[in-house]
């Protein structure tokens, strides 16, 4: 009787192992390509860089295809939006940086948002609107640093100083604290606790919305650097005597009391009736 021949039971292979190849494959070669598409990055970045630069022509494209149709091509204005005529650069730059331009919606004030393009498109917009209806400029280094006037040796920047004349010229519509507030038909002044110091600067020059314009016979250009250098320090100020309850003073403090302290009291008076009966 013939032997029956043993064969030697082959190992199967597992379901997972060609999904397992694949993605193997997949991880190598896009390791591959992302390194060489970081190396190439690295040797044109130069280039790339200098072609991103706009100019007052591309100014004018991205200011006829995006504003045009509320403040007219020649700037004039139109029933929809006011003419740019000497608003200047630092308005153009101030409105769009914000977000408040584009408008979203009629309303009694443009909200703060996203903003709808890059920092150097704004740029190249404003410098458009500067070229065609010169206006307010961008300030010197030294107003924003909180420096003193290299112009003038005995000039010296003061918080005290600064913190003052915003209490003065400010608290009443920001909040003592710039903490923003309400103002009347749906108006309101914002909070200027994370504002940039060119912002707080342009809205001084340029008196956007319900804001006022201080001009150099309200307020001098080291008074305006004094203001910014105060609301800079508040902002980078670390509370020390708690909640700040939104800097809203007696108001916010008052309904905490109310909610919190009398709530806690009426509670325990339960509590008490209650393990009484």
């Amino acid at each position: 009787m013939a032997r029956e021949k043993k064969h030697r039971a082959r190992g199967r292979r597992s379901p997972f192992a060609a999904a397992a190849l694949i993605g193997a494959g997949l991880l190598i070669t896009g390791g591959v390509y992302a390194g060489a598409s970081a190396a190439m990055a690295s040797t044109d970045t130069p280039t790339t860089a200098k072609a991103a630069e706009l100019t007052v022509a591309d100014g004018e494209k991205l200011f006829t295809a995006n504003c045009a149709t509320c403040h007219g091509v020649d700037l004039q204005g139109t029933e929809a939006g006011p003419s740019l005529i000497g608003v200047g650069e630092l308005a153009v730059e101030f409105q769009l940086a914000t977000g408040r331009m584009p408008l979203q919606m009629q309303g009694p004030q443009a909200p703060q948002k996203t903003p709808q393009f890059t920092q150097d498109q704004i740029e190249a917009m404003a410098s458009y609107v500067q070229d065609v209806a010169p206006g307010p400029t961008f300030p010197e280094e030294w107003v924003l640093n909180g420096e003193a006037n290299p112009e003038d040796s005995s000039d010296e920047a003061s918080v005290s100083h600064g913190a003052e004349l915003f209490r003065i010229n400010c608290a009443m519509c920001h909040n003592v604290a710039a903490a923003g507030g309400a103002l009347t038909e749906g108006k309101y002044a914002p909070a200027l606790t994370s504002t940039s110091a060119l912002h707080i600067y342009a809205a001084m020059v340029t008196g956007p919305q319900n804001m006022p314009v201080f001009g150099d016979m309200n307020l001098s250009t080291e008074d305006k650097r004094d203001i910014i250098a105060s609301l800079v320090y508040a902002q980078n100020e670390v509370q020390v005597g708690g909640f700040t309850l939104g800097s809203l003073g007696p108001v916010s403090e008052g309904l905490f009391v109310w909610i919190f302290g009398i709530g806690a009291l009426v509670a325990l008076t339960v509590w008490i009736t209650a393990k009484s009966n």
